[in-house]
């Protein structure tokens, strides 16, 4: 059975930074790709990062690089999101999806940046 276990969200302040976190199971999640969306309220789903199965290859989009940074921890089928400097119109849902032979995602997990 897949299982997303998410983690780090919450509210914090412009300029402030969150970790977040996706433990995933049932699946073999080194083989797979993992991307990390977002959707804030009557906005279309963007991805914000992405990260490569087979080698350290990252990317993101204009919005939030130098800001964003993707990483994996095969040996404890995790994915982290560090967030830095972030900004009101960072405030969405946040959640990971893994791609391989299927496509597995968490739940989502609530990013408010706000004073």
């Amino acid at each position: 059975q897949v299982e997303f276990v998410e983690s780090g969200g919450g509210l914090v302040q412009p300029g402030g930074s969150l970790t977040l976190s996706c433990a995933a199971s049932g699946f073999p999640f080194s083989t797979y790709v993992i991307t990390w969306y977002r959707r804030a309220p009557a906005k279309d789903r963007e991805w914000v990062a992405w990260a490569s199965a087979i080698d350290d290859r990252t990317d993101y989009p204009d919005s939030v690089k130098g800001r964003f940074t993707i990483s994996r921890d095969n040996a404890k089928n995790t994915t982290y999101l560090q967030m830095d400097n972030l900004k009101p119109e960072d405030t969405a849902v946040y959640y990971c999806t893994a791609a391989g032979l299927k496509t597995y995602s968490g739940r989502g997990i609530q990013v408010t940046v706000s004073s």
